[in-house]
């Protein structure tokens, strides 16, 4: 399966679950706290060294990300190219393992 087919995968998940689409209960707020709540656990996992928790953080952080771009009127993959075009023309260095944009 490839990653487009996975994203409308989740959207019908989404839907079908009932927190997206038009009979959708999850408002942008409660999908921020879901992914608020992801992250957390993401962080345990590598604090851990828990591979496998890791993976299934990351995961689940993407699912609440694509679910959250449709609660608000977005499509993901218009968020991730936005993104995209951003970062591929920046320039920086890394410091102490983390990227530094320069300004």
């Amino acid at each position: 399966m490839n990653t487009q087919q996975l994203i409308d995968n989740v959207r019908s998940w989404g839907e079908d679950k009932g927190i997206t689409g038009t009979r959708g209960k999850a408002t942008v707020v409660s999908q921020l706290l879901k992914l608020l709540e992801e992250v957390e656990e993401i962080q345990q996992a590598i604090e851990t060294n828990d591979i496998e928790e890791l993976a299934d953080g990351i995961g689940d952080s993407t699912v609440v990300l694509i679910l959250l771009a449709e609660r608000a009127g977005l499509k993901y993959e218009d968020c991730l190219q936005g993104a995209y075009d951003i970062i591929s023309k920046r320039t920086g260095k890394m410091v102490d393992g983390t990227f530094v944009k320069d300004k």
